[in-house]
This record gives C-alpha cells, structure tokens and sequence, in this order.
C-alpha cells in the first residue's frame, strides 16, 4: 500500500494493529485491532438496507456508548446472511478481545467485509485476535497496517489525520475507511472509523457522526448499491470538559472536511473507475431538492460513461436533471463542464468540444456545476465513472 506523504498524527489513548490470518486466500492483512486504553465515548451510523450483517446489528445495539475499548474487523468475509451462526460468530469476536484486553464485551464493537453468505473461519479469526493483541502499538505504521486490514477489492489505503487548535488545546483526528464497489448513500459499501482526543459526550459524538455522514458518505455513488454492512464508527478519547457550543461547530466543520476526503478516496478508487464526478448543485427550492438532483445525476449510466469517454453530452445531465423529481425552471437550468459553459439559461452555448473532451480526460476530478433554477437550494455529490473495467470485475466477483 502506498504510504502517505504527509504525517499521520494519532490521536492519544489509542493503539493498533493487524494480521494476517487468512482470511483472504492472498495472504494479505485481513484482521484489524483498534484498542482503548480506557472507556472512551463511542457512536456509530449503519446501514439502511434491510438485510443486516451480524455485526452491525451488534455494533448497532451498543452505541452510543461512554464505555468503549475496541473494534475488532475481518475483511474478505462480511459474515452478513449467516443466520444464527453469524451472530454467534460475531459476539465470539466482542468476547475474545473482551478477554485479551480485560473488558466487558458490551464495551467491543465489530466490523466485517467481504464475500456476502459464507460462515467465518472462526479458528482462523481467533488465530488473527490472539496475534493482534499481542502487536498492539500506538506507532503510525501501526494506525497505517490496522488501515490496510480493513481493505477488500480497495487499490489503495484510505486515512486521513489532521490536527484543530480551540480554544488554545490542539486536538487530533485521524480515520480510515475502506470502499470500492457496492458504493451508494446510505452509506455505501464502506467500513470507516473517526478517532479524535478532543473530548465528547457519547450523545454528542452521535450527532456529530450523523451530520458529517450525510454530508460526506451518504453522497457518494459508485454503483448505486447500498450494502449489508456499512458502518461509521466514531471513538472519543478526550477528558476534561465536553466541547459545546461555537468550539463544537468548529470541530464539527473539521469533522466533515476529514469524512467529505474519505468519501471522496472511496469514488476516486471505485472498481475500475478513472474519474470522478464533482457534482454542485445550486438553485434548487432546497437543499433534499439538490441532494435528489445531484443524486440523480450521478446515478445515470449514460452521464457515467459520458464522463468515461471525455464526452461533454450536456443532453445527459440536463435530461437527468428533468427527470430527477423535483422542480426546476428550464428557463434558469445552465450547466458548466470542467469550468466551461456549454448550457446556459435554457439553451445551449457554443464551445470547444475537443478542448474540453482533453480537459475532461486528462483531469481525474471533473467538475459538473448545475444550476437549475433561483431557489436557495445547494447540494454537492460525487460519483465515479463507469468502465468495462467495472462490468469485468464484478461479473467474476465471486466465480
């Protein structure tokens, strides 16, 4: 995996790590740790789909929480749709490290990924826990290889840490997230966890989860496949006074920065995908007008594999735009490709096809500005491209 440039700052009171216990037949990292050193404040965001995995359903029933100590992940196997077994399966993990780390197991949360409808290979997984506690570390190249096991088809590792100074006290916030395919809100097929030192009620850390969710993983599209195991986890380790008020809103808006990054890493890497869609909305009545506008946009093939080619199809995304629900004024509907104005107030405006065709090619981030009419509304949205490379991929997933 490649390592990142800039420094990972880790939180305090946290330590990590990751084995591989074989899991995934190509012997890569497939089990992750993350520890507490005491209790901390724990929250947590699910899927919406009404078929569960295991593991959530237990994460699910013990947050919030203000008496957290770890999170125990496999990849290579989601142990979703496994009936009973699945949940013994998934509890035995909570005890196990429970054991190991001298907690209640209530205080041990748990994430899996992979190939939906197979059984774990328990006595591999608790090979996998008894090695990790043992190399638990606080170090950066633990944080980054505990990163690395949570991974399934992801190409690249996906974390990010940053540091917030309030009121004269720096706090840390570093997360990691995995994602690839199975990628739609709510949340899409992902697996993350936030870690910050800055101190929040366990009610609070809830809230603050579920509003950078919205703003970040819940828009995002790869596949328009919502999965049976997507979790978002945020752990508090913070003493002292909890943040409120103006010093709160400050760490909620760093919050979101680090979740709207990681979501954007989960298109960026999506299964085959060259570029990634940068979809604003303004103009709407509202901002669910927007979101839907956006979302609709994003989801459409033809604007997906318009991107693919470096096609400027204005036609695509302005018909999508039509069709999305809500009301727009056709009239006031204009739309910017890569900076450029190819449709405005109604109609369209000459351009040059190949400069931007280049422009949309050579650059992996295209932006797709959309207004659709005066309103206040405003929503952004990003998505991947569609390639045969996705269609290749996912019709050999599993054969």
């Amino acid at each position: 995996m490649q390592k990142p440039s800039l420094p990972v700052f880790i939180p305090s009171g946290f330590r990590f790590a990751a084995t591989a216990c074989g899991i995934k037949k190509s012997g890569k990292l497939d089990l992750s740790l993350i520890v507490a050193d005491r209790p901390v404040r724990g929250a947590g965001v699910y899927t919406t789909n009404q078929i569960v995995a295991a593991p959530v359903l237990i994460s699910q029933s013990r947050t919030p929480s203000s008496e957290i100590r770890a999170i125990v992940t496999n990849s290579g196997n989601a142990n979703a749709c496994t009936g009973d077994q699945g949940t013994q399966d998934a509890l035995a993990m909570t005890a196990q490290v429970a054991n190991k780390i001298g907690c209640d197991p209530d205080g041990v949360l748990v994430m899996s990924t992979g190939i939906i409808g197979h059984a774990l290979p328990m006595e591999k997984v608790t090979a996998g826990i008894d090695a990790a506690t043992e190399a638990l570390s606080d170090s950066e190249s633990s944080f980054l290889s505990a990163a690395d096991g949570i991974l399934t088809t992801d190409v690249d590792r996906k974390v990010v840490s940053t540091q917030i100074k309030i009121d004269g006290q720096t706090y840390t916030i570093a997360a990691m997230a995995k994602g690839a395919g199975m990628i739609a809100p709510n949340m899409a097929t992902m697996l993350g966890v936030v870690l910050t030192d800055a101190p929040l009620s366990a009610n609070v850390a809830a809230d603050v989860l579920k509003t950078a969710a919205n703003l970040s993983f819940n828009r995002v599209s790869v596949d328009g496949h919502t999965s049976t195991n997507d979790t978002l986890l945020l752990l508090s380790s913070g003493e002292g006074e909890f943040l409120d008020g103006d010093e709160l809103d400050q760490f909620q808006y760093r919050v979101n920065e680090v979740c709207i990054d990681l979501a954007k890493k989960l298109v960026a890497d999506g299964e085959g995908a060259t570029h990634v869609m940068a979809i604003n909305v303004t103009g709407a009545a509202n901002e669910a007008d927007a979101e839907l506008i956006a979302k609709t946009v994003a989801a459409s093939p033809l604007v997906k594999t318009a991107i693919t080619g470096g096609d400027p199809n204005w036609g695509r995304i302005v018909s999508a735009t039509g069709y999305a629900g809500p009301k727009i004024d056709p009239t006031k509907t204009s739309l910017k490709i890569c900076s450029v104005t190819i449709y405005r107030d109604g109609s369209p405006e000459p351009f040059d096809a190949k400069s931007l065709s280049e422009s949309m090619k050579s650059n992996p981030e295209v932006e797709i500005e959309l207004r659709v009419g005066t309103g206040p509304g405003q929503a952004k949205y990003w998505s991947s491209d569609l390639t045969c490379d996705y269609v290749r991929f996912n019709s050999e997933y599993t054969t």
